[in-house]
Order: C-alpha cells, then structure tokens, then sequence
C-alpha cells in the first residue's frame, strides 16, 4: 500500500507463532532506488527483530518477508511492554527519550517502541528504561537490535563498526 510516492509498506518476517506459521509486521519504507529496491525504514519495529528506524535495506523474498541489511543508522530499537498504565509510562519514559534525541514510534495498548541512537551510550539509555520499568508495574523493556536472535544473549557488536567511522 503506498502513501505518497516515496513511501510504503512493505511485511516483514516477524517470527513464528505457537503452531510455525509465520507472523508478518507491515512496516513502512521510504524507497531510496527504485533500481536496486533500497529502501529505509521509517520507524523501528515492535516484532521485527534486528532493524531500527534509518536502516537501510533491500527486500529480497517480500512473500515470506526476507530481506537483507545493507547499512545500520547507528539507531537502537527498544521495545516496552506493560499491562498496567501504559500511557503514565509513555508519559514518562518519552519526554526522557526525546530530550536525549529520540523518538516514540508506535504506541499499541501494551507497548511503546523507542528509537535513539547508540551514541548516548547504552548505560545513559538504560538507566533511564530500567528506572521508569521499576516505577511501573508490570513492565519490562528490550533492545530490538542489540543480541542475536538465536540466544537472545549474545550481542550483535555491530555498534563497534560504527564508532570507528
């Protein structure tokens, strides 16, 4: 579905629900080359793992939502899930976020997802998640992009890269 010329929606792979079927997240896109299908992502996602808002990409199986990552914009996905007060958290957590350059994406009725970028410094950003979680009852906050899918553990390191530019 598209918006304006630029822009679009494209589904990504999101994961597998309870019985293996795929669950696919719509999410839009600003086409940067029509010729190579490059496009970057407007906002971070709530369920698609290892992507932030500024990543560039290029779609390549859009009918089972693969893609690959052509070059990371240095931002950090943060996904909060609540079930108690959402929008007090929201509330506090964005004025916060905002001050230090980053952004609410998407608001649902249980979660909030953030952008910001990794250059504030992962303590700062975690600081200020892990107090407004402990404020709230039951909440909890992750990286979107930071640990590798498989474990969940294992950090991705591809902030390394990008400091030394």
């Amino acid at each position: 579905m598209s918006h304006s010329v630029n822009r679009l929606d494209i589904a990504f792979l999101a994961g597998f629900d309870q019985v293996n079927q795929p669950v696919f997240e719509n999410l839009t896109v600003e086409l940067l080359n029509a010729d190579t299908e490059e496009v970057r992502l407007l906002k971070s996602p709530l369920l698609t793992r290892n992507l932030a808002a500024g990543d560039k990409i290029r779609p390549t199986n859009p009918e089972r939502g693969e893609y690959d990552l052509i070059e990371r914009s240095g931002n950090l996905s943060i996904r909060v899930f609540c079930r108690g007060e959402l929008d007090s958290l929201a509330n506090t957590l964005t004025p916060e976020i905002e001050k230090l350059g980053g952004s609410l994406d998407l608001q649902t009725e249980r979660a909030l997802v953030y952008t910001i970028h990794f250059s504030i410094g992962f303590k700062q950003i975690e600081e200020i998640f892990n107090d407004a979680c402990d404020a709230f009852d039951e909440s909890m906050w992750l990286y979107g992009n930071v640990y590798d899918d498989k474990d969940g553990k294992t950090p991705l390191g591809w902030w390394t890269d990008q400091q030394e530019i």
